[in-house]
């Protein structure tokens, strides 16, 4: 717990809800980032991509002459499941993305063993404030290295700074960028669009809280009142309309006589609020790639079509995130050895989120095994069934014969089937 000891004093007790503990877990306290999250479009985008990264383990793969065989023996499948002493993998990779998109840049510190037999091996990995770090580019050689890449934190809790190395923090960004080295926020790009969509949530939170009476009314009267008196009127009218006395539910309102009330106000339908609330959220949902159906929008879609868009929300949105962030983690966690000599790389276990029912994965596993594409415990692991004896070999169906024999005319009884003899 070094990193932690270097922020706070050995005799620091802190409990879980502490401003300063929670922000540095990189958790925001101080309110900015619900600014923006409080317009649903844009929470749900946040939430549908945050979840779609957090329920995807990471694997550590090599690269052999037999295939992609999965390496659970190294020390970084632990790592994964177990990324720091106060976070699950599904919280930690969640934290992350919702940064990334939010911010634009999220920054994770590698910690790594200094000494021992594990030196140089990941430790553990902590979130960075987004909003505190910085990017310096040293192009003077201040710190022994030209046009080297450094990362400052400055602690706004304790006033410390911290200077990184390029290598020690893992950078995740948006796919805008307009240089490659820092991204894009989606809210800084569509800040009119988001806070149009978030004045429209307004005008309906205030329509409900007025009892779905008008915003305006105009209250028309014989005679002239001055200003102490007119507003002294309007105060006691308003406190009959919103239900403010106690003893009324402001569905009736008592007017002097010769008074008269007219609202003045267009009705949602009039002002095509549905529509063009709508419209808003779907094109905030289309900066982040979410499909409408993620958004609960199914108009004119069926099943089948929603099940179209999760496959198409994979291959067009997700898989350009997870890319990134296995080459992040792979570049950033492994070694040159490693990667260039060994072939390792970390990976996403993807097919999970590309898994069917059950009745289609047996049949598309039963077809794998019956072509010899897949060995049966192959099958049954990918199922989470236990492994049977001799159940590590290939099948195939024994009448498959090459196609350069049909060529050259020769049939399966020919070269030695079941009937060769009759």
């Amino acid at each position: 717990m070094g990193f932690l000891k270097s922020r706070f004093k050995n005799d620091t007790t802190f409990s879980l809800q502490d401003e300063q503990f929670l922000s540095f877990l990189g958790i925001d306290v101080n309110g900015t980032i619900n600014s923006k999250l409080g317009e649903i479009t844009y929470f749900t985008c946040i939430k549908n991509l945050s979840e779609t990264i957090s329920k995807i383990p990471l694997k550590v793969i090599q690269n052999t002459e037999k295939g992609h065989i999965q390496d659970n023996k190294h020390y970084l499948y632990n790592r994964f499941k177990k990324i720091n002493p106060y976070m699950t993998a599904s919280v930690f990779w969640s934290c992350v993305e919702t940064n990334r998109n939010h911010y634009g840049n999220a920054y994770v510190y590698n910690e790594i063993f200094k000494s021992g037999r594990n030196a140089g091996k990941t430790k553990a990995l902590w979130i960075l404030p987004s909003q505190e770090v910085e990017l310096w580019i040293d192009n003077v050689g201040l710190f022994g290295q030209y046009n080297a890449l450094w990362y400052k934190w400055q602690d706004s809790k304790s006033g410390k700074k911290f200077i990184f190395r390029n290598d020690e923090i893992l950078h995740f960004k948006t796919s805008v960028s307009l240089d490659g080295i820092t991204g894009l926020a989606i809210k800084d790009i569509l800040s009119l669009q988001v806070e149009t969509a978030k004045k429209g949530q307004e005008y309906l939170n205030k329509f409900y809280k007025s009892g779905m009476f008008g915003g305006k009314a105009v209250l028309q009267y014989t005679g002239d009142l001055d200003k102490k008196a007119e507003t002294k009127l309007v105060e006691k009218i308003e406190s009959f309309t919103n239900g403010s006395i106690s003893t009324t539910s402001g569905k009736i309102i008592p007017l002097p006589l010769g008074f008269q009330m007219q609202p003045l106000n267009l009705s949602m339908s009039e002002a095509q609020f549905i529509e063009l609330n709508q419209y808003s959220a779907l094109q905030v949902a289309g900066a982040f790639g979410i499909k409408p159906s993620h958004l609960n929008i199914y108009t004119k879609s069926s099943y089948k079509d929603v099940e179209m868009q999760q496959r198409d929300f994979y291959i067009n949105t997700s898989m350009s995130i997870f890319k990134q962030y296995e080459e992040e983690t792979t570049r950033k966690l492994l070694n040159e050895k490693e990667i260039f000599d060994k072939g390792y790389e970390i990976q996403f276990e993807v097919n999970a989120i590309l898994r069917g029912d059950f009745k289609t994965q047996v049949e598309t596993i039963g077809t794998a095994i019956d072509k010899g594409v897949m060995k049966i415990n192959e099958g049954r692991n990918y199922l989470g069934l236990s492994l049977v004896e001799e159940g590590d070999v290939l099948l195939a169906n024994g009448t498959y014969i090459p196609v350069k024999m049909i060529q050259q005319g020769i049939n399966y009884n020919q070269k030695g089937g079941d009937n060769e003899n009759e």
